[in-house]
């Protein structure tokens, strides 16, 4: 990803459902202006959720997501109707396709049902409109419109740009933690398992966030950090690690600075950070043969000391002493049955929508399974977790009292 780039996460999801040859994908290529999805006569063209980032406008820059038809049936309906249902824990906004030559069905029904249910906000889009008689006019939640004759488009477009969810100025990573002119600095290893010639998401999003604090970000290895502490010739007023170098970097930073992770930080951004807190401390009850489960929202080339497959594994097990059976999901593999496991620990999800990371975390509160993430269990584990949290006084409180 480029540095001038949106990132997927941090762009609105539109979501457009409905059953099959309701004219989902002509839908999809009308409001966007743009060939994205293949269009057919032939029921269930669409046998896979299809996403694509643009600039939408009004809206900016987004994420088209086209699904298959709910209604698909056989074994392989069954698994894109499941993925059509794992698509809605990432979509902001849905859009329900209706055949308007045939009316709601009951299907159509049940993905309303599931709108509500997952309190997404949703426009109903009666398409084909050019079948019938005459047009009947809009209403609070549905209009008419055809994708064929582009009729009711630019209204849809209008309709979904309304749903958007308003910019919160108070949601920053960092930004309100720190006041114009200070110092931060952000300690960034450079290792084996770093992305070659650019820094990961977090990192982007820390310097940025700084930037428009009016606030002067210092970004050194750990390695550097104890001399870039002593050439300030002042205190910081935050400095910012990666996980992994959470020991060297708490005991090399005075106790009178602030210290953070970038996985701590993203843990509050995307609104799990309470709950993180308070299930690491599951990492002290973990007994032998437990099953931890390792999750991560991208997919990416595993490295020989991969964070999540090695490092945290290995530090588990030697700060537990116990012989603890791990697995791995990555990307939109996260199980919904979690009963096996004795905790989760989700990496900082910066690849993923807030929407998403939520419905993770509600799923393991929901079946009563410890959710933490990297940055925290590493600071539980190096002892560096009430330090890491003193920035945030009601999660300090949660832990203190804990």
């Amino acid at each position: 990803m480029g540095l001038n780039a949106t990132p997927s996460a941090n762009r609105i999801h539109i979501g457009f459902f409905g059953c099959r040859n309701a004219g989902k994908s002509s839908i999809v290529n009308a409001v966007t202006g743009q060939d994205l999805a293949v269009v057919s006569n032939i029921a269930g063209t669409t046998t896979d959720p299809v996403q694509k980032t643009m600039e939408l406008l009004p809206l900016g820059p987004v994420v088209i997501i086209d699904t298959p038809g709910f209604d698909d049936e056989g074994t392989l309906g069954e698994q894109r109707v499941l993925r059509t249902k794992r698509t809605l824990n990432r979509t902001d906004i849905a859009v329900l396709v209706v055949d308007a030559s045939r009316g709601m069905r009951p299907i159509d029904t049940q993905l309303v049902d599931l709108f509500q249910q997952k309190l997404i906000p949703y426009v109903v889009v009666y398409n084909k409109a050019d079948l019938l008689g005459s047009i009947p006019a809009a209403q609070d939640e549905c209009l008419w419109a055809s994708a064929k004759t582009g009729s009711g488009i630019h209204e849809l477009k209008e309709r979904i740009g309304a749903l958007a969810p308003k910019e919160d100025p108070s949601h920053r990573l960092l930004a309100d933690l720190i006041a114009p002119h200070d110092f931060v600095v952000l300690v960034c290893p450079i290792d084996e398992s770093a992305p070659k010639g650019r820094m990961i998401l977090p990192q982007q999003m820390a310097i940025r966030d700084t930037l428009d604090a009016g606030a002067m970000p210092v970004v050194c290895r750990e390695t550097e950090l104890a001399a870039t502490l002593e050439r300030l010739g002042t205190s910081p007023s935050l400095v910012v690690t990666d996980s992994q170098a959470f020991r060297v970097v708490d005991e090399v930073t005075p106790s009178s600075i602030p210290l953070t992770s970038f996985s701590i930080l993203m843990a509050r951004y995307k609104g799990f950070l309470h709950t993180a807190v308070a299930g690491v401390a599951a990492v002290e009850r973990l007994r032998d043969g437990d099953t931890v489960l390792m999750a991560e929202g991208c997919t990416h080339h595993r490295q020989c000391n991969d964070i999540g497959t090695v490092k945290i594994p290995r530090w588990l097990r030697t700060h537990t002493g116990k012989d603890l059976n791990i697995q791995t999901c990555s990307g939109r593999d996260f199980p919904e049955d979690l009963s096996p496991y004795a905790l989760v620990i989700h990496c900082g999800g910066c690849m993923i929508t807030e929407r998403e990371v939520q419905y993770r975390m509600r799923c393991a509160q929901d079946q009563s399974i410890p959710f933490t993430n990297y940055g925290i269990a590493i600071a539980q584990i190096t002892g560096a977790l009430e330090r890491s949290v003193r920035l945030f006084p009601e999660v300090h409180a949660q832990l203190e009292k804990a």
